[in-house]
């Protein structure tokens, strides 16, 4: 099973730099998107053989999730039940049979780290999502997570150390994540795979000189373990600042 997450930087925009030509070459099982940019009718997304599942924020053109997928879902939700966290369109629950898909747009701290401890707020809120899915089923969680969990995975890990998605707080919930027991799977496949980063500034010729942060993840239940075959990270794919990231599975 393939499975495929990318934030999009605006799904409008991404369509007229390629998104469709990557979509169909890719021919994933489940695509998820983050960052759609989108209001309900904003566009007509045709993808033959694919359900499709949105969830809008109430702020135009800000934030937004979708997920693709060949297998109808045996139900689907949007948010994580918290009314402060769900009205910006950043969380859908796909459920399968042998797992939940959570695809997650984490939000950025910001400037001056203006919205930091909402962040972290909604960090423990999201664990707590994630582990009271698991007393089903094993979890999938993918998205843009908004943060580089070590220095490996930024190419400037001294400068950037207290800005918005490399702080010891964001960094620490992250752990708090691995430590609740979920495989960072990119990394579980490549441990000491130095600059290879999924998102680069627009700013300063960035993705040219990459200079870039690794904040896109697949994380899985460890009870999934047995069954990843492989993680990757398509930097070569242009149409956004960020790359897609890859899941394989062996499931039955």
């Amino acid at each position: 099973m393939k499975l495929i997450s990318w934030n999009v930087n605006g799904l409008r925009a991404c369509v007229k730099k390629g998104f469709l030509d990557y979509f169909n070459e890719v021919d994933a099982d489940i695509f998820c998107i983050q960052e759609s940019k989108l209001q309900e009718g904003q566009i007509d997304l045709e993808l033959p053989g694919y359900y499709q599942y949105w969830n809008y924020a109430v702020k135009k053109g800000y934030s937004g999730t979708a997920v693709f997928t060949k297998k109808k879902p045996l139900n689907v939700t949007y948010g994580m039940g918290i009314e402060e966290h769900d009205n910006e369109g950043r969380i859908i629950t796909a459920e399968f049979e042998e797992f939940y898909l959570v695809t997650v747009y984490t939000p950025n701290s910001q400037n001056e780290l203006a919205r930091l401890d909402y962040r972290c707020k909604w960090e423990d809120d999201f664990l707590a999502y994630l582990k009271n899915l698991e007393k089903t089923k094993p979890v999938v969680v993918c998205g843009d997570m908004n943060v580089a969990h070590n220095e490996i995975d930024l190419k400037n890990p001294k400068t950037n150390r207290k800005n918005a998605g490399f702080t010891d707080e964001e960094r620490e919930k992250f752990s708090n994540l691995l430590n609740a027991g979920f495989i960072d799977t990119f990394r579980y496949f490549h441990p000491d795979l130095e600059q290879v980063y999924s998102w680069w500034s627009y700013r300063f010729k960035a993705r040219e000189k990459n200079a870039g942060w690794r904040i896109d993840y697949f994380c899985v239940s460890s009870s999934l373990e047995k069954y990843l075959s492989s993680a990757d990270i398509h930097t070569e794919v242009l149409g956004s600042d960020h790359c897609p990231v890859e899941l394989q599975l062996k499931l039955k």
